[in-house]
Order: C-alpha cells, then sequence, then structure tokens
C-alpha cells in the first residue's frame, strides 16, 4: 500500500500528486519587487524536488506591504514580467503545481534583510517607509508607530489583494494562499495584540475576522472558479490574552463557509513576547484541531523534518498534507529521501534517473515537460 505521504490530495480543483507541501519561504532577493536570477535559480531547484506543491514566497501587494525592501512583489507590470520569466523557465522541466503567497506585512514591513538583523528601518531612511496597520501601535518598544488605516486605506488594501490575484491568474498560478499568519497585516487584525481598533473591524472576535474575510472575498470573487484561494493563520499568538486556536477554528469555519479550499496552520509572529515551546512537530496539534473542525484539507507545518514523523501525522489524521521550508533549503530532495523510505515514487526529471540506489523498486517516474 502507498505511504499516507504519497498519495494525492484535492485542494479545491487542484490535484496534488502527493502530499509534501514546500512552503513559501522569502529569499529577500528581488529587485523593486522583481524576481531575479536567485529566484530562477531557487525556484527551479524546488520545482525538481518531487513535491506535491510549490508555494512561492510570501509576494507583496503593493510597495508598502513588503517585509524588505528586497521582498518579492506583483504589484506592477514589470514585476509581473520578471515572474513570467521565472515560471516559464521553471515550465520548461517540471509540472509541479505552482500557488503564490499574497500578503502584506502591515506593521512588519519596512525592515532589514534578516542577515542584516532584520530591525526596523525608519521612514525618512531611503530603503523605509512609514507602514500601516490596523492601530497605531508598534511591532516592538522602540520602533515607529504604523498609520492606522483608514477607510480609503482598507479599501486601497482589499484592491491591491485583488489587483495582485489577477495577476498571478494570468501568470498561470494555480493557487492562491493568503497571508493571515506570522504577524502580518491579516493576522494583526484577527489579534487583540495588534488590533485596538473601536469601529466595526475592531473589539469583538467577529469584529477582527471582518477585514480578513472582506480580504478572502474579494480574492475568490476575482479570480476564477478553478483557482483555489485558501489560507495559511497562525493558531495562536503564545501571548496570553492574544489570538488562540478557538478564534482560529471559528476563522477557519467562516472561511469554510465562504469557499476557502483549505487551511495553512501555523502560528506565532504577532509579538515579541511569544513564548514558543519549539520542538518536532510543535504545531501539529493546531493543524488537528482545525481538521477536526472543518471538512476543507488542513495543511501542517513546524519542524516536521523526517519522513516517518510526516507519514506519522498523516496516517494520524493529524493534517491531510504536511509543508516544509528549512528541511527544504536544507535537503531540496527530500521528497526523493522520503519516497525512499517509505516505498513510495516521485516524480523527477529523466536527467537524474541514474542517481537511483541500487535494490530500489522505481523510485522515479518522468516528470512531464511544460513549456520549450
Amino acid at each position: 500500500m502507498t505511504a499516507a505521504l504519497f498519495q494525492p490530495l484535492e485542494i479545491g480543483s487542484l490535484t496534488l500528486p502527493n502530499r509534501i507541501v514546500v512552503a513559501p519561504m522569502c529569499q529577500y532577493s528581488a529587485e523593486n519587487g522583481s524576481a531575479s536570477d536567485w529566484h530562477m535559480m531557487h525556484l527551479g531547484s524546488l520545482s525538481l524536488s518531487g513535491a506535491g506543491l510549490l508555494i512561492l514566497e510570501a509576494t507583496g501587494v503593493s510597495p508598502e506591504a513588503r517585509i524588505t525592501a528586497w521582498d518579492l512583489g506583483l504589484y506592477s507590470d514589470e514585476n509581473e514580467a520578471a515572474l513570467a520569466q521565472v515560471i516559464a523557465a521553471v515550465r520548461v522541466h517540471s509540472d509541479m503545481p505552482l500557488a503564490i503567497q499574497l500578503a502584506h506585512a502591515g506593521r512588519k514591513a519596512s525592515s532589514a534583510k534578516p542577515w542584516d538583523g532584520g530591525h526596523q528601518i525608519p521612514a525618512t531612511d531611503p530603503m523605509g517607509w512609514r507602514t500601516r496597520a490596523p492601530s497605531a501601535v508598534p511591532h516592538s518598544d522602540g520602533e515607529e508607530a504604523p498609520e492606522a488605516l483608514d477607510a480609503d486605506g482598507l479599501k486601497k488594501v482589499v484592491d491591491d489583494f485583488v489587483a495582485a490575484a489577477r495577476r498571478s491568474v494570468r501568470l498561470g498560478l494555480q493557487g492562491i494562499e493568503l497571508h493571515a499568519a506570522h504577524g502580518y497585516l491579516l493576522h494583526q487584525f484577527l489579534s487583540p495584540i495588534a488590533n485596538r481598533r473601536d469601529d466595526a473591524y475592531g473589539g469583538s472576535q467577529e469584529n477582527r475576522m471582518r477585514f480578513p474575510l472582506e480580504v478572502f472575498d474579494a480574492v475568490k470573487a476575482a479570480v476564477p472558479a478553478d483557482v483555489p484561494v485558501w489560507v495559511r493563520v497562525s493558531a495562536s499568538d503564545w501571548v496570553e490574552g492574544g489570538w488562540d486556536i478557538d478564534g482560529t477554528i471559528a476563522f477557519s469555519k467562516a472561511l469554510e463557509a465562504r469557499g476557502c479550499a483549505a487551511m495553512h496552520i501555523s502560528s506565532g509572529g504577532v509579538s515579541p513576547l511569544q513564548s514558543i515551546p519549539i520542538g518536532p512537530g510543535y504545531q501539529v496539534h493546531f493543524a488537528e484541531a482545525v481538521k477536526k473542525a472543518v471538512s476543507i484539507p488542513v495543511m501542517g507545518v513546524g519542524l516536521i523534518t523526517e519522513a516517518q514523523q510526516a507519514e506519522q501525522v498523516l496516517q494520524a489524521g493529524q493534517a491531510d498534507a504536511v509543508a516544509l521550508a528549512r528541511a527544504m533549503l536544507y535537503d531540496p530532495r527530500w521528497p526523493w529521501h522520503a519516497a525512499a523510505e517509505l516505498g513510495a515514487s516521485v516524480t523527477a526529471p529523466p536527467q537524474y534517473f541514474r542517481c537511483q540506489p541500487h535494490g530500489l523498486n522505481q523510485l522515479f517516474h518522468a516528470a512531464s515537460h511544460g513549456q520549450r
């Protein structure tokens, strides 16, 4: 019997050949929001990994939506053209399903690259800008307070998400993930730590969910029905009085009722006061709780690094798919090795077939060539 990890999975109308997802990973290597040669190499490599789905990194829906000035963006014709070149190159030798994570960093924008410290860059710096958020509350003490979004600002954010979603469809991307995790704008609306509004978008849990749901509704309505839209959410702020799993379940149910194709369950990021008990699979119990509450597929993520560990998550019904990030950077052929260990097969280009270890039964099957 084929391992659960290598069974197909349907996310809306999109069929994944297996349940290994390459999670979005910022590369901080774009030029004015446009994909660079680095993206050509990075995404090209991951597209040959044999995973069931590759989600492109958090992509800013406007210049001010980027975490850093070096983030990928999809807000201009130049951005779209640059990413089209990368996707065309990937498609020469890979038919792996491709999705994109659309994001707005909110008050965590205007930051330095992680390897340069990740600190906030002041708006007076040529590489910085005034950030925008639900409320004029900075992420950390000593940072510049963001500008609280007014009605026009809220409308612009929705319009920017819609425009980026339409560009994604034109690029042939097969799924759209909305980033409502890790302390970025949509998560900021959900969390009472960041959301101190006293209007219809703040206060009660229902009000705090309102704007992220409006963004989802607008994006869903703007793209064809056969392009699934789903959401990544932080299930807990890991701070007392913050966003929690009960809110996440309510949010997931509301999204499912609106046609959300899946939930991608992470945690943390909205406050430097978070206290996270890091360990193997430390977030999987959140995915399990959401999976019990909804009928759409649920992706689990967080220090899932071993094939048997991933298989056990699926066998135990804790998630429908597992997403890997750092583990895929460390071992871009992780799905190959998992297939070998679990007695399954995986898609790979025929140029690489000769590397199959002796004694394995048909580890590889050929990738279909796309554009030529």
